[in-house]
């Protein structure tokens, strides 16, 4: 007669009872891998300008169904309201005296070295490093033009805009379909991975609409062509529009437009009246605005569409925001680079399935931020360097607790005088600002945004309590910046 340890049944049922054990009473389940990251990244789009904020008669169903299973973060800005200081700081999470990117990448910072640092350690080479697959398609805006220059369109007046980013610079992108700045939106131009710096190629269509086609490629990745099928990937779509100019948009898209009474969607305060300079700028041109967004909605309600044809939904962080706004003639301001709420006020809207709950919230979020909080998010929070000066909301995202930031910087350098310019402060009350000249001059602007917001009048000598708040708040994050205005 055999024993119970001679049957092999009961010799196998004991195994796996032992191992349940052993196991936390329950069967190990295999580890599911590290979330998908798909960043969208129109350029020059300011928040006020999406349907769901329902501040402005634009049209954007994909992004508001989009909004309405995500985390949408009302009251995100841009610290540096211009094209490469933001993207620095997105990239490095550290602030523009930190990362060393000052002003915009042209032929007039180049000589003070105003680009994105070889050896800077961005969240992007954190994640090549963990194995994960890395496509750029897009605007980069990084790199500083040099001569000979690249023989194009943007490099053709004053300053010089456009350069080839070499593969040294590409920071763990892997998949490289990019420019660094180029405003032809009916036939831009790119580079291709393999491409040196003369074989770039133009294509024959708007850009965000190509720029779709070939995210579509990446995330379909047919053949196993273009990125590696069996490892989590990161996608950043960068799109130019709605950058002017703002007539470079497909008919199509004007024509949603076309009957729209003009003075309808120019009724805010802060819009010049008809005969002035910058009034009939706004006038001219909104309605391109409102088309090159409607555009860039449908672009990417396409993307959308393909995560989920491909089952990647669930698993993919998807973050959509730009990197500054546009006054567009507010203000008697051409676009961006001010303090005002249309140049600083950016979208920020991000989904996780099942892992963020979808509401909007009005944290102060700021762009250096952005780098902590989604390697947190994607499970490497050991990972994040020390140098990075965002703060880490992880937590905050998935569980709405945590602290919350009191106020969020903003900066105006002037090219090579990193002493000089505008610093500011933001907070859910008030914009305070201070402006300091070569002539030791000084001015100063606060206004209140709740019951002025449109920030049409500047109550800096009234309320000298909130400015001496506002003050010592602007003192205490330019010392841990290690911004030198504070010592001019």
């Amino acid at each position: 007669m055999k024993t119970i340890w001679q049957r092999p049944f009961y010799f196998l049922l004991t195994i796996v009872l032992f191992g349940i054990f052993f196991n936390g009473c329950s069967p190990r389940k295999p580890q599911k891998r590290h979330p998908n990251l798909v960043i969208v990244l129109p350029d020059q789009l300011r928040s006020q300008s999406l349907g769901y904020m329902g501040l402005e008669q634009v049209l954007t169903p994909n992004i508001d169904h989009f909004a309405s299973q995500s985390l949408v973060l009302t009251q995100a800005a841009t610290n540096y309201p211009i094209c490469s200081p933001t993207r620095a700081m997105l990239m490095s999470g550290k602030y523009p005296h930190a990362n060393g990117v000052l002003s915009n990448c042209n032929s007039y910072s180049a000589p003070h070295g105003y680009e994105l640092k070889v050896d800077e350690r961005t969240w992007s080479d954190v994640l090549k490093e963990k194995g994960y697959s890395m496509g750029y398609i897009g605007k980069w805006h990084l790199d500083n033009p040099h001569e000979p220059y690249v023989a194009c369109a943007n490099n053709e007046g004053e300053p010089k805009w456009n350069e080839w980013c070499s593969p040294e610079r590409r920071h763990g992108f892997d998949y490289w379909y990019a420019y660094g700045t180029y405003d032809y939106h009916l036939r831009p131009m790119y580079w291709t991975t393999k491409a040196d710096r003369n074989t770039f190629h133009f294509a024959d269509q708007w850009g965000p609409e190509h720029e779709a086609d070939m995210a579509i490629r990446y995330i379909k990745n047919e053949g196993d062509s273009l990125r590696k099928p069996d490892s989590p990937f990161t996608m950043v779509v960068s799109m130019n529009p709605p950058h002017m100019p703002y007539e470079a948009v497909p008919e199509k898209y004007k024509a949603i437009y076309k009957d729209t009474p003009l003075e309808d969607i120019c009724k805010q305060e802060n819009i010049p009246p008809i005969g002035s300079k910058w009034g009939d700028y706004y006038r001219k041109n909104i309605k391109n605005y409102y088309a090159m967004i409607t555009g860039v909605d449908v672009q990417f309600g396409r993307i959308m569409t393909a995560l989920k044809e491909e089952g990647l939904e669930e698993n993919t962080i998807v973050v959509f925001l730009s990197d500054h706004g546009n006054c567009l003639g507010m203000h008697d301001m051409i676009s961006k680079n001010n303090y005002y709420e249309e140049s600083m006020r950016v979208p920020f809207i991000i989904r996780w399935p099942g892992k963020i709950s979808p509401k909007h919230d009005d944290l102060l979020l700021s762009i250096p931020d952005i780098y902590p909080t989604l390697l947190d998010l994607m499970g490497f929070p050991n990972d994040i360097p020390h140098e990075v000066m965002g703060t880490d909301y992880a937590s905050l995202f998935l569980t709405g607790e945590g602290e919350r930031p009191t106020s969020q910087l903003y900066l105006k350098v002037l090219v090579g005088e990193p002493d000089l310019g505008i610093r500011g402060v933001r907070n859910h009350s008030y914009t305070f600002a201070v402006t300091k000249r070569e002539d030791g001059s000084e001015e100063r602007v606060l206004f209140d945004n709740h019951n002025d917001p449109y920030q049409i009048n500047n109550i800096a000598s009234s309320r000298p309590v909130i400015v001496s708040e506002m003050t010592k708040e602007l003192v205490s994050l330019l010392r841990k910046t290690g911004d030198p205005w504070l010592e001019k």
